[in-house]
Protein backbone atom coordinates (compact mmCIF):
# COMPACT_ATOMS: atom_id res chain seq x y z
CA UNK A 1 0.00 0.00 0.00
CA UNK A 2 2.90 2.30 1.08
CA UNK A 3 4.22 1.65 -2.37
CA UNK A 4 1.67 2.23 -4.59
CA UNK A 5 0.89 5.61 -2.90
CA UNK A 6 4.43 6.76 -3.54
CA UNK A 7 3.99 5.64 -7.15
CA UNK A 8 0.88 7.36 -7.42
CA UNK A 9 1.59 10.76 -5.28
CA UNK A 10 4.09 12.81 -8.26
CA UNK A 11 1.21 11.79 -10.62
CA UNK A 12 -0.94 13.98 -8.77
CA UNK A 13 1.07 16.95 -8.42
CA UNK A 14 1.43 17.40 -11.67
CA UNK A 15 -1.21 16.45 -12.63
CA UNK A 16 -3.91 19.53 -12.36
CA UNK A 17 -1.16 21.16 -15.16
CA UNK A 18 -2.17 18.27 -17.47
CA UNK A 19 -5.97 18.75 -16.76
CA UNK A 20 -5.50 22.19 -17.51
CA UNK A 21 -3.98 21.70 -20.87
CA UNK A 22 -6.16 19.13 -21.33
CA UNK A 23 -9.40 21.41 -20.93
CA UNK A 24 -8.43 24.77 -21.58
CA UNK A 25 -5.88 24.08 -25.01
CA UNK A 26 -6.02 20.36 -26.27
CA UNK A 27 -9.54 19.97 -26.28
CA UNK A 28 -10.40 23.21 -28.34
CA UNK A 29 -7.85 22.75 -30.52
CA UNK A 30 -9.25 19.15 -31.54
CA UNK A 31 -12.87 20.80 -31.35
CA UNK A 32 -11.86 23.73 -33.73
CA UNK A 33 -10.35 21.13 -36.25
CA UNK A 34 -13.38 18.31 -35.90
CA UNK A 35 -15.64 21.79 -36.49
CA UNK A 36 -13.73 23.15 -39.46
CA UNK A 37 -15.21 20.43 -41.47
CA UNK A 38 -18.19 21.15 -40.20
CA UNK A 39 -20.88 24.31 -41.78
CA UNK A 40 -22.20 25.28 -38.26
CA UNK A 41 -23.86 29.03 -38.15
CA UNK A 42 -24.77 30.17 -34.72
CA UNK A 43 -24.58 28.58 -31.15
CA UNK A 44 -27.67 26.59 -31.30
CA UNK A 45 -27.73 25.89 -35.48
CA UNK A 46 -26.95 22.44 -36.52
CA UNK A 47 -23.73 21.45 -37.81
CA UNK A 48 -23.88 20.31 -41.23
CA UNK A 49 -20.87 18.19 -42.93
CA UNK A 50 -19.00 19.96 -45.96
CA UNK A 51 -15.52 18.30 -45.56
CA UNK A 52 -12.81 20.53 -46.81
CA UNK A 53 -15.17 23.15 -48.84
CA UNK A 54 -14.57 26.16 -45.53
CA UNK A 55 -11.23 25.29 -46.55
CA UNK A 56 -11.70 25.78 -50.45
CA UNK A 57 -13.56 28.81 -49.79
CA UNK A 58 -10.56 30.67 -48.75
CA UNK A 59 -9.76 30.86 -52.17
CA UNK A 60 -12.02 32.57 -53.31
CA UNK A 61 -13.02 35.01 -50.26
CA UNK A 62 -11.71 38.04 -51.16
CA UNK A 63 -11.65 39.60 -47.37
CA UNK A 64 -9.41 36.64 -46.46
CA UNK A 65 -7.21 37.14 -49.39
CA UNK A 66 -7.07 40.52 -48.32
CA UNK A 67 -6.60 40.02 -44.55
CA UNK A 68 -3.46 37.21 -45.75
CA UNK A 69 -1.95 40.44 -48.37
CA UNK A 70 -2.19 42.31 -45.07
CA UNK A 71 -0.70 40.34 -42.23
CA UNK A 72 2.24 39.33 -44.91
CA UNK A 73 3.09 42.82 -45.21
CA UNK A 74 3.13 43.55 -42.11
CA UNK A 75 5.46 40.51 -41.60
CA UNK A 76 7.62 42.00 -44.28
CA UNK A 77 7.78 45.32 -42.38
CA UNK A 78 8.52 43.28 -38.97
CA UNK A 79 11.73 40.85 -40.77
CA UNK A 80 13.27 43.96 -43.14
CA UNK A 81 12.53 46.49 -40.86
CA UNK A 82 11.80 46.16 -37.16
CA UNK A 83 14.21 43.31 -36.79
CA UNK A 84 17.31 45.26 -38.52
CA UNK A 85 16.49 48.06 -36.38
CA UNK A 86 16.35 46.11 -33.48
CA UNK A 87 19.87 44.54 -34.12
CA UNK A 88 21.63 48.46 -34.90
CA UNK A 89 20.23 49.39 -31.64
CA UNK A 90 21.68 46.34 -29.81
CA UNK A 91 25.16 47.57 -31.95
CA UNK A 92 24.93 50.60 -29.85
CA UNK A 93 23.69 49.95 -26.65
CA UNK A 94 26.79 47.15 -25.88
CA UNK A 95 29.60 49.79 -26.76
CA UNK A 96 31.60 49.94 -23.92
CA UNK A 97 32.23 53.71 -23.14
CA UNK A 98 28.46 54.23 -24.35
CA UNK A 99 27.15 57.23 -21.28
CA UNK A 100 24.01 56.36 -19.75
CA UNK A 101 23.63 53.20 -21.34
CA UNK A 102 21.58 51.69 -18.75
CA UNK A 103 19.06 54.43 -19.16
CA UNK A 104 18.33 53.80 -23.25
CA UNK A 105 18.14 50.11 -22.34
CA UNK A 106 15.37 50.56 -20.13
CA UNK A 107 14.03 53.33 -22.08
CA UNK A 108 13.75 51.55 -25.58
CA UNK A 109 12.33 48.46 -23.47
CA UNK A 110 9.97 49.99 -21.84
CA UNK A 111 7.09 50.08 -24.51
CA UNK A 112 6.82 46.35 -24.37
CA UNK A 113 5.85 46.63 -20.96
CA UNK A 114 2.95 49.07 -21.73
CA UNK A 115 -0.71 47.37 -22.53
CA UNK A 116 -1.19 46.71 -26.35
CA UNK A 117 -4.55 48.48 -26.21
CA UNK A 118 -2.98 51.65 -24.50
CA UNK A 119 0.09 51.70 -27.62
CA UNK A 120 -2.89 51.99 -30.15
CA UNK A 121 -5.21 55.03 -28.36
CA UNK A 122 -1.66 56.48 -27.62
CA UNK A 123 -0.78 56.49 -32.05
CA UNK A 124 -4.69 56.92 -32.95
CA UNK A 125 -3.68 60.49 -31.55
CA UNK A 126 -0.05 60.45 -32.91
CA UNK A 127 -1.43 59.76 -36.27
CA UNK A 128 -4.06 62.50 -36.42
CA UNK A 129 -4.24 64.74 -39.41
CA UNK A 130 -5.15 67.68 -37.36
CA UNK A 131 -3.46 67.70 -34.47
CA UNK A 132 -1.36 64.75 -34.36
CA UNK A 133 2.57 64.27 -33.79
CA UNK A 134 3.38 63.12 -37.01
CA UNK A 135 1.81 65.72 -38.98
CA UNK A 136 2.17 68.70 -36.79
CA UNK A 137 5.76 68.05 -35.16
CA UNK A 138 7.89 65.82 -38.04
CA UNK A 139 6.45 66.57 -41.39
CA UNK A 140 5.06 70.38 -41.42
CA UNK A 141 8.44 71.73 -40.03
CA UNK A 142 9.83 69.70 -43.07
CA UNK A 143 7.25 71.45 -45.31
CA UNK A 144 5.48 68.12 -46.25
CA UNK A 145 2.03 67.68 -47.21
CA UNK A 146 0.03 66.15 -43.97
CA UNK A 147 -0.56 62.63 -44.53
CA UNK A 148 -3.93 60.75 -43.55
CA UNK A 149 -2.53 58.04 -41.65
CA UNK A 150 -5.69 56.53 -40.67
CA UNK A 151 -7.88 57.34 -43.72
CA UNK A 152 -6.38 56.89 -46.78
CA UNK A 153 -5.89 53.02 -47.16
CA UNK A 154 -1.91 53.40 -48.77
CA UNK A 155 -0.53 54.63 -45.80
CA UNK A 156 -2.72 52.51 -42.73
CA UNK A 157 -0.05 49.76 -43.40
CA UNK A 158 3.07 51.82 -42.58
CA UNK A 159 1.25 53.73 -40.07
CA UNK A 160 0.84 49.70 -38.43
CA UNK A 161 4.52 49.11 -38.95
CA UNK A 162 5.54 52.38 -37.53
CA UNK A 163 3.58 51.41 -34.29
CA UNK A 164 5.10 48.05 -33.97
CA UNK A 165 8.28 49.22 -34.96
CA UNK A 166 7.88 51.57 -31.44
CA UNK A 167 7.07 49.02 -29.34
CA UNK A 168 9.12 45.73 -30.82
CA UNK A 169 12.11 47.13 -31.20
CA UNK A 170 13.60 47.60 -27.71
CA UNK A 171 12.49 43.79 -27.22
CA UNK A 172 14.17 42.27 -30.02
CA UNK A 173 17.14 44.30 -29.21
CA UNK A 174 17.66 42.81 -25.31
CA UNK A 175 17.65 39.50 -27.27
CA UNK A 176 20.49 40.37 -30.06
CA UNK A 177 22.15 42.46 -27.11
CA UNK A 178 22.04 38.89 -24.80
CA UNK A 179 23.72 37.59 -28.07
CA UNK A 180 26.32 40.10 -28.35
CA UNK A 181 27.53 39.39 -24.86
CA UNK A 182 27.88 36.36 -25.54
CA UNK A 183 30.59 36.31 -28.39
CA UNK A 184 34.09 35.57 -27.05
CA UNK A 185 35.78 39.36 -27.15
CA UNK A 186 39.16 37.20 -27.91
CA UNK A 187 37.69 36.16 -30.94
CA UNK A 188 37.01 39.83 -32.39
CA UNK A 189 40.13 40.83 -31.16
CA UNK A 190 41.77 38.29 -33.43
CA UNK A 191 39.79 39.59 -36.29
CA UNK A 192 41.13 43.07 -35.78
CA UNK A 193 44.37 41.96 -35.12
CA UNK A 194 44.02 40.44 -38.81
CA UNK A 195 43.26 43.46 -40.22
CA UNK A 196 39.52 42.99 -40.51
CA UNK A 197 37.34 46.40 -40.93
CA UNK A 198 34.08 47.17 -38.81
CA UNK A 199 31.96 45.51 -41.75
CA UNK A 200 34.21 42.74 -42.06
CA UNK A 201 33.94 42.33 -38.42
CA UNK A 202 30.36 42.60 -38.44
CA UNK A 203 29.52 40.49 -41.72
CA UNK A 204 32.05 37.39 -40.81
CA UNK A 205 32.32 37.27 -37.12
CA UNK A 206 29.09 38.81 -35.11
CA UNK A 207 26.64 37.89 -37.77
CA UNK A 208 27.57 34.38 -37.97
CA UNK A 209 27.84 33.61 -34.25
CA UNK A 210 24.73 35.59 -33.28
CA UNK A 211 22.70 33.27 -35.97
CA UNK A 212 20.83 31.44 -33.13
CA UNK A 213 19.52 34.67 -31.60
CA UNK A 214 18.29 35.91 -35.16
CA UNK A 215 16.20 32.66 -35.70
CA UNK A 216 15.05 32.95 -32.56
CA UNK A 217 14.28 36.76 -33.10
CA UNK A 218 12.77 35.93 -36.82
CA UNK A 219 10.52 33.23 -36.03
CA UNK A 220 8.78 34.48 -33.36
CA UNK A 221 8.51 37.82 -35.76
CA UNK A 222 6.83 35.99 -38.56
CA UNK A 223 4.58 34.22 -35.42
CA UNK A 224 3.69 37.64 -33.31
CA UNK A 225 2.99 39.57 -37.02
CA UNK A 226 0.50 36.85 -38.17
CA UNK A 227 -0.73 36.60 -34.98
CA UNK A 228 -1.40 40.37 -34.03
CA UNK A 229 -4.62 41.29 -33.21
CA UNK A 230 -5.27 44.13 -30.53
CA UNK A 231 -2.91 47.12 -31.82
CA UNK A 232 -5.10 47.33 -35.52
CA UNK A 233 -8.05 46.60 -33.51
CA UNK A 234 -8.29 49.00 -31.48
CA UNK A 235 -6.74 51.44 -33.96
CA UNK A 236 -8.91 50.97 -36.77
CA UNK A 237 -11.50 48.97 -35.49
CA UNK A 238 -12.24 45.26 -36.19
CA UNK A 239 -12.76 45.77 -39.57
CA UNK A 240 -9.43 47.61 -40.30
CA UNK A 241 -10.59 50.62 -41.43
CA UNK A 242 -10.74 52.20 -44.98
CA UNK A 243 -11.51 49.74 -47.46
CA UNK A 244 -10.31 47.22 -45.12
CA UNK A 245 -6.82 48.38 -45.55
CA UNK A 246 -5.78 47.48 -42.00
CA UNK A 247 -7.66 44.07 -41.84
CA UNK A 248 -5.44 40.99 -40.77
CA UNK A 249 -6.01 37.50 -40.46
CA UNK A 250 -7.01 37.51 -36.79
CA UNK A 251 -9.60 40.24 -37.07
CA UNK A 252 -11.29 38.68 -39.59
CA UNK A 253 -11.28 35.39 -37.93
CA UNK A 254 -13.09 36.98 -35.10
CA UNK A 255 -15.27 39.09 -37.42
CA UNK A 256 -16.11 35.53 -39.07
CA UNK A 257 -16.84 33.62 -35.66
CA UNK A 258 -18.05 36.40 -33.08
CA UNK A 259 -20.25 38.85 -35.18
CA UNK A 260 -20.89 36.98 -38.10
CA UNK A 261 -21.51 33.35 -35.84
CA UNK A 262 -19.99 31.32 -38.73
CA UNK A 263 -18.08 28.83 -36.22
CA UNK A 264 -17.54 26.53 -39.17
CA UNK A 265 -16.14 28.90 -41.06
CA UNK A 266 -13.73 30.15 -38.16
CA UNK A 267 -12.11 27.34 -37.17
CA UNK A 268 -11.28 26.88 -41.04
CA UNK A 269 -9.51 30.40 -40.70
CA UNK A 270 -7.89 29.48 -37.64
CA UNK A 271 -6.20 26.16 -38.92
CA UNK A 272 -5.16 28.23 -42.13
CA UNK A 273 -3.38 30.88 -40.39
CA UNK A 274 -1.59 27.99 -38.22
CA UNK A 275 -0.92 26.28 -41.54
CA UNK A 276 0.35 29.54 -42.90
CA UNK A 277 2.69 30.60 -39.91
CA UNK A 278 3.96 26.92 -39.92
CA UNK A 279 5.14 27.07 -43.68
CA UNK A 280 6.62 30.23 -43.65
CA UNK A 281 8.49 29.37 -40.25
CA UNK A 282 9.74 26.33 -41.62
CA UNK A 283 10.94 28.13 -44.94
CA UNK A 284 12.67 30.70 -42.65
CA UNK A 285 14.77 28.59 -40.66
CA UNK A 286 15.80 26.95 -43.67
CA UNK A 287 17.23 29.57 -45.03
CA UNK A 288 19.06 30.62 -42.07
CA UNK A 289 20.64 27.13 -42.11
CA UNK A 290 18.59 25.99 -38.93
CA UNK A 291 19.18 22.55 -40.48
CA UNK A 292 22.51 22.88 -41.48
CA UNK A 293 25.29 21.13 -40.01
CA UNK A 294 28.23 23.65 -39.09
Amino acid sequence: MRTWRRRIIPYLFVSPFFVGYAVFYLYPVLWALYLSFFQKVGIAGDARFVGIDNYIRLLDDTLFIKALVNTSYYAAGSIFLIVPAALGLALVLTIRNLRLREFFRLFFFSPIITSGVVVAIIFGLVFNEEYGLLNNYILAPLGLDMVRWLREPVWIMPAIIIMGLWRFTGLNALYFMAGLQNIPPEVKEAAIIDGANRWQLFRHIILPLLRPVLIFVMTFAIIGSYNLFGEPAVLLGSEGGASNAGLFMTMYLYLTGFRFLKFGYAAAIGYALALIILVLTLIQLRLLGMFRED
